[in-house]
């Protein structure tokens, strides 16, 4: 994926996990990691591939109307597909940033995701004395109204 390009996530990545994102990519690399941290390092590549494709549309549309370009170069249609191609990059880009900011900001604390879950089932053995016990009332007797 794409773990040599930034993205605009990068510090926040750094910051919740405390080591830069190069350094975040070995360690979910190693058998153990965290499914959270593999998350969301999937969904940072998704992000900066994105974010490369609203640059180069960015600089092909800045460089379709440098000042120094021939006017007769111009073209509507052009202009419009990249318009298209740059709208679909920016929804793209948004809901990767939503989702990995969703995952951040839902996800356990690092040095809680590293312990593991231990499922012990309690049984009771302690026992009443009988005389502890309640006695039920007059068993299957009906009740008497009283005036």
């Amino acid at each position: 994926m794409s773990r040599d390009k930034a993205s605009t996530m990068d510090a926040d990545l750094h910051m919740i996990f405390g080591r830069p994102v190069p350094e975040l990519y070995e360690a979910a690399a190693v058998p153990g990691a965290s499914p959270a941290l593999a998350r969301a390092l999937e969904l940072r590549s998704f992000l900066a591939l994105t974010e490369e494709q609203v640059a180069r549309v960015r600089d092909r549309v800045h460089a379709d109307m440098d000042l120094d370009r021939d006017m007769g170069e111009l073209s509507a249609e052009k202009l419009r597909f990249d318009a298209q191609w740059l709208e679909a990059a920016l929804d793209a880009r948004d809901g990767y940033r939503a989702a990995l900011g969703e995952l951040l900001r839902t996800m356990p604390p690092p040095a809680q995701q590293a312990r593991p879950v231990r499922t012990t089932q309690l049984r009771a053995t302690a026992t009443l004395p009988p005389s502890a016990a309640p006695a039920p009332q007059r068993a299957g007797a009906a009740r008497v109204r009283r005036p």
